[in-house]
Protein backbone atom coordinates (compact mmCIF):
# COMPACT_ATOMS: atom_id res chain seq x y z
CA UNK A 1 0.00 0.00 0.00
CA UNK A 2 1.35 3.42 -1.00
CA UNK A 3 0.45 6.26 1.39
CA UNK A 4 0.80 9.97 0.62
CA UNK A 5 1.36 11.94 3.84
CA UNK A 6 0.57 15.66 4.08
CA UNK A 7 1.59 17.87 7.03
CA UNK A 8 0.86 21.62 7.16
CA UNK A 9 -0.15 22.30 10.76
CA UNK A 10 2.19 25.23 11.39
CA UNK A 11 5.04 26.70 9.33
CA UNK A 12 6.52 23.58 7.71
CA UNK A 13 5.01 22.11 4.57
CA UNK A 14 5.87 18.44 4.35
CA UNK A 15 5.01 15.68 1.89
CA UNK A 16 5.97 12.03 2.35
CA UNK A 17 5.35 8.79 0.54
CA UNK A 18 5.37 5.49 2.40
CA UNK A 19 5.12 1.91 1.18
CA UNK A 20 3.12 0.44 4.05
CA UNK A 21 5.06 1.68 7.11
CA UNK A 22 8.36 2.17 5.26
CA UNK A 23 9.27 5.76 4.35
CA UNK A 24 10.26 6.16 0.70
CA UNK A 25 10.66 9.92 0.78
CA UNK A 26 10.01 12.73 3.25
CA UNK A 27 10.25 16.32 1.96
CA UNK A 28 10.05 19.38 4.20
CA UNK A 29 9.81 23.02 3.13
CA UNK A 30 10.42 25.38 6.07
CA UNK A 31 9.25 29.00 6.22
CA UNK A 32 12.36 30.78 7.50
CA UNK A 33 10.99 34.25 6.76
CA UNK A 34 9.01 34.27 10.04
CA UNK A 35 12.22 35.01 11.96
CA UNK A 36 12.04 38.69 11.03
CA UNK A 37 8.64 38.94 12.74
CA UNK A 38 9.79 37.27 15.96
CA UNK A 39 7.25 34.46 15.56
CA UNK A 40 4.89 32.76 13.13
CA UNK A 41 2.40 34.98 11.30
CA UNK A 42 -0.60 32.68 10.61
CA UNK A 43 -1.82 34.44 7.46
CA UNK A 44 1.62 34.40 5.87
CA UNK A 45 2.12 30.78 6.89
CA UNK A 46 -1.04 29.60 5.12
CA UNK A 47 -0.12 31.54 1.97
CA UNK A 48 3.33 29.96 1.94
CA UNK A 49 1.78 26.48 2.23
CA UNK A 50 -0.37 27.26 -0.81
CA UNK A 51 2.66 28.27 -2.82
CA UNK A 52 4.65 25.06 -2.32
CA UNK A 53 2.31 22.16 -1.54
CA UNK A 54 1.54 21.18 -5.13
CA UNK A 55 5.19 21.36 -6.19
CA UNK A 56 6.24 19.25 -3.19
CA UNK A 57 3.74 16.52 -4.11
CA UNK A 58 5.03 16.49 -7.68
CA UNK A 59 8.64 16.31 -6.45
CA UNK A 60 7.87 13.50 -3.99
CA UNK A 61 6.12 11.42 -6.65
CA UNK A 62 8.89 12.05 -9.17
CA UNK A 63 11.68 11.10 -6.78
CA UNK A 64 9.76 7.94 -5.82
CA UNK A 65 9.15 6.97 -9.47
CA UNK A 66 5.40 6.97 -8.78
CA UNK A 67 2.30 8.80 -10.00
CA UNK A 68 -0.91 9.68 -8.16
CA UNK A 69 -2.50 6.60 -9.76
CA UNK A 70 -0.14 4.48 -7.66
CA UNK A 71 -1.25 6.11 -4.39
CA UNK A 72 -3.73 4.00 -2.39
CA UNK A 73 -4.55 6.48 0.38
CA UNK A 74 -3.74 9.89 1.81
CA UNK A 75 -2.99 10.80 5.42
CA UNK A 76 -3.36 14.47 6.33
CA UNK A 77 -3.01 16.48 9.53
CA UNK A 78 -6.36 17.93 10.66
CA UNK A 79 -5.57 19.03 14.24
CA UNK A 80 -4.15 20.70 16.22
CA UNK A 81 -2.45 23.65 14.56
CA UNK A 82 -3.06 26.96 12.82
CA UNK A 83 -6.48 26.69 11.20
CA UNK A 84 -5.46 28.44 7.97
CA UNK A 85 -2.42 26.20 7.58
CA UNK A 86 -4.42 23.05 8.34
CA UNK A 87 -7.04 24.03 5.77
CA UNK A 88 -4.45 24.16 3.01
CA UNK A 89 -3.35 20.58 3.61
CA UNK A 90 -6.83 19.19 4.28
CA UNK A 91 -8.44 20.80 1.25
CA UNK A 92 -5.56 19.73 -0.98
CA UNK A 93 -6.01 16.16 0.25
CA UNK A 94 -9.75 16.30 -0.40
CA UNK A 95 -9.14 17.57 -3.91
CA UNK A 96 -6.80 14.67 -4.66
CA UNK A 97 -9.32 12.25 -3.16
CA UNK A 98 -12.12 13.49 -5.40
CA UNK A 99 -9.94 13.44 -8.52
CA UNK A 100 -8.38 10.00 -7.98
CA UNK A 101 -11.06 8.27 -5.89
CA UNK A 102 -8.79 7.43 -2.97
CA UNK A 103 -9.49 7.58 0.78
CA UNK A 104 -8.23 10.30 3.12
CA UNK A 105 -7.29 9.54 6.72
CA UNK A 106 -7.53 12.54 9.10
CA UNK A 107 -4.56 12.44 11.49
CA UNK A 108 -3.93 14.14 14.81
CA UNK A 109 -0.57 15.94 14.70
CA UNK A 110 0.18 15.02 18.32
CA UNK A 111 -0.41 11.34 17.56
CA UNK A 112 2.17 11.71 14.81
CA UNK A 113 4.78 12.76 17.37
CA UNK A 114 3.65 10.19 19.96
CA UNK A 115 4.30 7.36 17.52
CA UNK A 116 7.23 8.93 15.64
CA UNK A 117 9.59 6.45 17.27
CA UNK A 118 7.87 3.67 15.35
CA UNK A 119 8.96 5.09 11.99
CA UNK A 120 12.47 3.76 12.39
CA UNK A 121 11.52 1.09 14.92
CA UNK A 122 8.40 -0.58 13.44
CA UNK A 123 8.63 -3.49 15.88
CA UNK A 124 8.72 -1.23 18.93
CA UNK A 125 6.83 -2.95 21.74
CA UNK A 126 4.01 -1.41 23.74
CA UNK A 127 3.42 -0.17 26.36
CA UNK A 128 5.74 2.83 26.30
CA UNK A 129 6.06 6.33 27.70
CA UNK A 130 6.07 9.13 25.13
CA UNK A 131 7.27 12.69 25.74
CA UNK A 132 6.03 15.10 23.09
CA UNK A 133 7.95 18.37 23.39
CA UNK A 134 7.78 21.21 20.89
CA UNK A 135 7.05 24.89 20.47
CA UNK A 136 3.34 24.37 21.02
CA UNK A 137 3.13 21.23 23.13
CA UNK A 138 4.81 19.62 26.11
CA UNK A 139 3.09 16.46 27.34
CA UNK A 140 3.69 12.93 28.59
CA UNK A 141 1.60 10.00 27.40
CA UNK A 142 1.25 6.39 28.51
CA UNK A 143 0.92 4.54 25.21
CA UNK A 144 -0.62 1.06 25.21
CA UNK A 145 -1.10 0.48 21.47
CA UNK A 146 -1.60 2.36 18.19
CA UNK A 147 -5.19 3.07 19.18
CA UNK A 148 -4.89 3.42 22.93
CA UNK A 149 -2.96 6.14 24.75
CA UNK A 150 -3.51 8.29 27.81
CA UNK A 151 -2.38 11.83 28.58
CA UNK A 152 -0.78 11.69 32.02
CA UNK A 153 0.92 15.09 32.21
CA UNK A 154 1.25 18.38 30.33
CA UNK A 155 2.39 21.97 30.65
CA UNK A 156 0.09 24.25 32.60
CA UNK A 157 1.37 27.34 30.75
CA UNK A 158 4.18 27.67 28.19
CA UNK A 159 5.47 24.75 26.16
CA UNK A 160 9.20 24.03 26.43
CA UNK A 161 9.90 25.19 22.87
CA UNK A 162 7.95 28.37 23.54
CA UNK A 163 10.10 28.98 26.62
CA UNK A 164 13.26 28.60 24.54
CA UNK A 165 11.92 31.10 21.99
CA UNK A 166 10.81 33.68 24.56
CA UNK A 167 14.04 33.47 26.55
CA UNK A 168 16.08 33.82 23.36
CA UNK A 169 14.19 37.04 22.68
CA UNK A 170 14.98 38.28 26.20
CA UNK A 171 18.70 37.90 25.53
CA UNK A 172 18.48 39.61 22.16
CA UNK A 173 18.32 36.61 19.83
CA UNK A 174 15.94 35.90 16.96
CA UNK A 175 13.17 33.37 16.38
CA UNK A 176 13.33 30.39 16.54
CA UNK A 177 15.33 30.54 19.75
CA UNK A 178 15.79 26.87 20.58
CA UNK A 179 18.58 26.11 18.09
CA UNK A 180 20.38 29.36 18.98
CA UNK A 181 20.35 28.60 22.72
CA UNK A 182 21.46 25.03 22.03
CA UNK A 183 24.43 26.27 19.98
CA UNK A 184 25.53 28.93 22.47
CA UNK A 185 25.12 26.53 25.41
CA UNK A 186 27.78 24.19 24.03
CA UNK A 187 30.53 26.53 25.22
CA UNK A 188 28.81 27.53 28.46
CA UNK A 189 28.76 26.34 32.07
CA UNK A 190 25.50 24.52 32.93
CA UNK A 191 26.01 25.23 36.64
CA UNK A 192 26.94 28.91 36.38
CA UNK A 193 23.44 30.13 37.22
CA UNK A 194 20.66 28.34 39.08
CA UNK A 195 17.31 28.83 37.37
CA UNK A 196 14.06 27.28 38.71
CA UNK A 197 12.78 23.80 37.87
CA UNK A 198 9.09 24.44 38.47
CA UNK A 199 6.81 21.66 39.79
CA UNK A 200 9.75 19.32 40.33
CA UNK A 201 8.63 18.41 43.83
CA UNK A 202 4.96 17.93 42.98
CA UNK A 203 3.88 14.31 42.59
CA UNK A 204 2.55 14.64 39.06
CA UNK A 205 3.86 14.73 35.49
CA UNK A 206 2.97 18.35 34.72
CA UNK A 207 5.31 21.12 33.63
CA UNK A 208 5.48 24.89 34.00
CA UNK A 209 7.91 27.15 32.17
CA UNK A 210 6.45 30.64 32.59
CA UNK A 211 8.24 31.09 35.92
CA UNK A 212 11.56 30.30 34.29
CA UNK A 213 10.98 32.97 31.68
CA UNK A 214 10.17 35.51 34.39
CA UNK A 215 13.21 34.45 36.41
CA UNK A 216 15.51 34.99 33.43
CA UNK A 217 14.01 38.43 32.75
CA UNK A 218 14.59 39.65 36.32
CA UNK A 219 18.04 38.03 36.41
CA UNK A 220 19.17 39.85 33.27
CA UNK A 221 17.78 43.18 34.52
CA UNK A 222 19.53 42.82 37.88
CA UNK A 223 22.87 41.29 36.89
CA UNK A 224 23.38 43.04 33.55
CA UNK A 225 21.85 46.54 33.94
CA UNK A 226 24.02 47.89 31.13
CA UNK A 227 22.98 45.14 28.75
CA UNK A 228 24.28 41.71 27.82
CA UNK A 229 27.49 41.19 25.92
CA UNK A 230 28.07 38.28 23.57
CA UNK A 231 30.56 36.70 25.99
CA UNK A 232 27.85 36.60 28.70
CA UNK A 233 25.48 34.46 26.63
CA UNK A 234 27.01 30.94 26.66
CA UNK A 235 26.77 30.54 30.45
CA UNK A 236 23.24 31.97 30.54
CA UNK A 237 22.11 29.74 27.67
CA UNK A 238 23.72 26.65 29.18
CA UNK A 239 22.08 27.30 32.55
CA UNK A 240 18.66 28.01 31.02
CA UNK A 241 18.85 24.96 28.78
CA UNK A 242 19.85 22.79 31.73
CA UNK A 243 16.83 23.96 33.72
CA UNK A 244 14.45 23.07 30.88
CA UNK A 245 16.10 19.77 30.04
CA UNK A 246 16.40 18.70 33.70
CA UNK A 247 12.67 18.95 34.34
CA UNK A 248 11.73 17.29 31.04
CA UNK A 249 13.97 14.32 31.82
CA UNK A 250 13.02 14.18 35.50
CA UNK A 251 9.26 14.06 34.92
CA UNK A 252 9.53 11.55 32.08
CA UNK A 253 11.72 9.17 34.07
CA UNK A 254 9.39 9.62 37.06
CA UNK A 255 6.47 8.45 34.91
CA UNK A 256 8.54 5.58 33.57
CA UNK A 257 9.39 4.37 37.06
CA UNK A 258 5.90 4.70 38.49
CA UNK A 259 4.29 2.87 35.56
CA UNK A 260 7.18 0.38 35.42
CA UNK A 261 7.71 1.02 31.69
CA UNK A 262 11.31 1.28 30.51
CA UNK A 263 10.67 2.09 26.84
CA UNK A 264 10.60 5.85 26.29
CA UNK A 265 9.98 7.66 23.00
CA UNK A 266 10.82 11.37 22.63
CA UNK A 267 9.11 13.31 19.83
CA UNK A 268 8.56 16.90 18.70
CA UNK A 269 10.87 19.71 17.61
CA UNK A 270 12.62 20.13 20.97
CA UNK A 271 13.73 16.49 20.81
CA UNK A 272 16.37 17.80 18.37
CA UNK A 273 18.03 19.58 21.30
CA UNK A 274 21.51 18.11 21.80
CA UNK A 275 21.51 18.35 25.60
CA UNK A 276 18.10 16.69 25.88
CA UNK A 277 19.33 13.79 23.73
CA UNK A 278 22.52 13.54 25.75
CA UNK A 279 20.77 13.40 29.13
CA UNK A 280 18.12 10.92 28.01
CA UNK A 281 20.70 8.67 26.40
CA UNK A 282 22.49 8.40 29.75
CA UNK A 283 19.57 6.22 30.87
CA UNK A 284 20.44 3.61 28.27
CA UNK A 285 23.03 2.45 30.81
CA UNK A 286 20.21 1.71 33.25
CA UNK A 287 18.45 -0.68 30.88
CA UNK A 288 16.03 1.92 29.56
CA UNK A 289 15.19 1.79 25.87
CA UNK A 290 15.36 5.43 24.76
CA UNK A 291 14.02 6.09 21.27
CA UNK A 292 14.67 9.53 19.77
CA UNK A 293 13.93 9.79 16.03
CA UNK A 294 16.42 11.15 13.50
CA UNK A 295 16.29 14.92 13.11
CA UNK A 296 13.96 14.90 10.09
CA UNK A 297 11.35 13.00 12.11
CA UNK A 298 11.67 15.27 15.17
CA UNK A 299 10.43 18.29 13.24
CA UNK A 300 6.91 18.53 11.84
CA UNK A 301 6.97 16.00 9.03
CA UNK A 302 4.60 14.09 6.79
CA UNK A 303 6.29 10.71 7.33
CA UNK A 304 4.82 10.50 10.83
CA UNK A 305 1.39 11.43 9.42
CA UNK A 306 1.61 8.75 6.74
CA UNK A 307 2.73 6.25 9.38
CA UNK A 308 -0.37 6.90 11.48
CA UNK A 309 -2.59 6.73 8.38
CA UNK A 310 -1.20 3.31 7.43
CA UNK A 311 -1.89 1.92 10.90
CA UNK A 312 -5.42 3.34 10.97
CA UNK A 313 -6.14 1.80 7.55
CA UNK A 314 -4.67 -1.48 8.72
CA UNK A 315 -7.13 -1.64 11.60
CA UNK A 316 -10.40 -0.52 10.01
CA UNK A 317 -12.47 -0.66 6.84
CA UNK A 318 -10.93 1.49 4.11
CA UNK A 319 -14.42 2.66 3.05
CA UNK A 320 -14.61 4.57 6.33
CA UNK A 321 -12.13 7.07 4.94
CA UNK A 322 -13.97 7.82 1.71
CA UNK A 323 -16.08 10.28 3.73
CA UNK A 324 -14.68 13.79 3.26
CA UNK A 325 -16.87 15.50 5.87
CA UNK A 326 -13.99 15.85 8.33
CA UNK A 327 -12.99 19.36 9.42
CA UNK A 328 -9.80 20.92 10.78
CA UNK A 329 -9.53 22.09 14.36
CA UNK A 330 -6.93 24.03 16.33
CA UNK A 331 -7.60 22.03 19.50
CA UNK A 332 -5.45 19.01 20.44
CA UNK A 333 -8.37 16.57 20.39
CA UNK A 334 -8.09 13.15 18.83
CA UNK A 335 -8.73 12.94 15.09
Amino acid sequence: MYILGIESSCDDTSIAILEDDKVIINLISSQHFHSKYGGIVPELASRAHLEVISELVIDALSQSNLTMKDIDAIGVTTNPGLVGSLLVGANFAKGLSIKYGIPVVPVNHIEGHIYSGNIQNPNLDFPLISLVVSGGHTAIFKVNSYSDYELIGSTIDDAAGEAFDKIAKLIGKTYPGGPIIDKLAKSGDTKKYDFPRSLKHQKNYNFSFSGLKTSVRYFVQKEFPNGLKEEDLPDICASVQEAIVDILVYKTILASKEYNIKTIVIGGGVSANSRLREKFNEYQKEEYQIIIPDMEYCLDNAAMIGNIAFNKLNNSEISKYMNLDFVVNSNPIRA
